[in-house]
């Protein structure tokens, strides 16, 4: 049976991929922050709660260890992610982005990322398949932020799309570091979470899909590339 794990996955699009992989066969470690929601989203579904803050070591190294006690990974989904819009739902634009609030951006969605990834990679390298799904963004392709006319031109944001260029380099770093794994990163769309205030167009449903698809390929399956549910996208 595969092992999965998904960061963040108490709502939203994590909650959502939870549950069609639960549904497909999984065994899912539903990551969240906060016991009371987590354990709330886990038993909905019928996965296992797994306690996990990715910005904090000690979190994930405690994490880590809960799941290697218990027999090990074989899917990591990289799903924690924040974008830092203001209070009023606006995003930060380029005249009012400081460097606090890049770094907090960078400490979820790219350093929890590599502090997840570091920590798990030895569960990992232990499985016969082992995946590895990192959630970028469409405003991490730079072919579409400069394309005058591209829905993704026209986002005023630094901090989230920035993030995400790099985890899209972290991800091909890692896929030609570890050429036994599929090691992907994949853009599930605009979609209506509390990430953006609910603001997306696509359902959760929608955007799951990619991350869900991904997160079963085979040992055979693409790796080092970035996707969305239409195929592959520009860097």
């Amino acid at each position: 049976m595969t092992t999965t794990l998904i960061t963040g996955a108490n709502k939203g699009l994590g909650f959502e991929t939870a549950r069609r992989l639960v549904e497909a066969g999984h065994t899912v470690y539903l990551g969240s922050r906060d016991a009371e929601r987590g354990r709330a989203a886990a038993e909905q579904i019928g996965a296992r709660l797994l306690l996990i803050d990715v910005t904090d070591d000690a979190s994930v190294a405690a994490a880590a260890e809960s799941v290697a006690a218990a027999g090990g990974l074989d899917v990591l989904i990289n799903n924690a992610g924040i974008e830092g819009r203001r209070p009023d739902g606006g995003v930060i634009g380029a005249a009012e982005v400081t460097a606090d609030m890049m770094r907090e951006v960078f400490e979820t969605n790219v350093f929890g990322m590599v502090r997840v990834t570091h920590a798990f990679l030895p569960l990992l390298q232990r499985s016969a398949a082992p995946v590895v799904v990192n959630l970028s963004s469409g405003l991490a392709s730079l072919a579409r932020v400069t394309e005058p006319g591209n829905p993704s031109y026209a986002y005023p944001g630094m901090a989230y799309p920035a993030s995400k260029v790099a985890v899209n380099m972290i991800t091909v770093q890692y896929a030609k570091a570890f050429p036994n794994m599929r090691v992907n990163a994949v853009e599930p769309g605009y979609t209506a979470t509390d990430l953006n205030m609910r603001t997306g167009f696509q359902t959760v449903e929608q955007g799951a899909e990619v991350i869900v698809r991904m997160a079963q390929v085979g040992p055979d399956g693409p790796t080092g590339g970035y996707f969305d549910r239409e195929g592959s996208l520009p860097w």
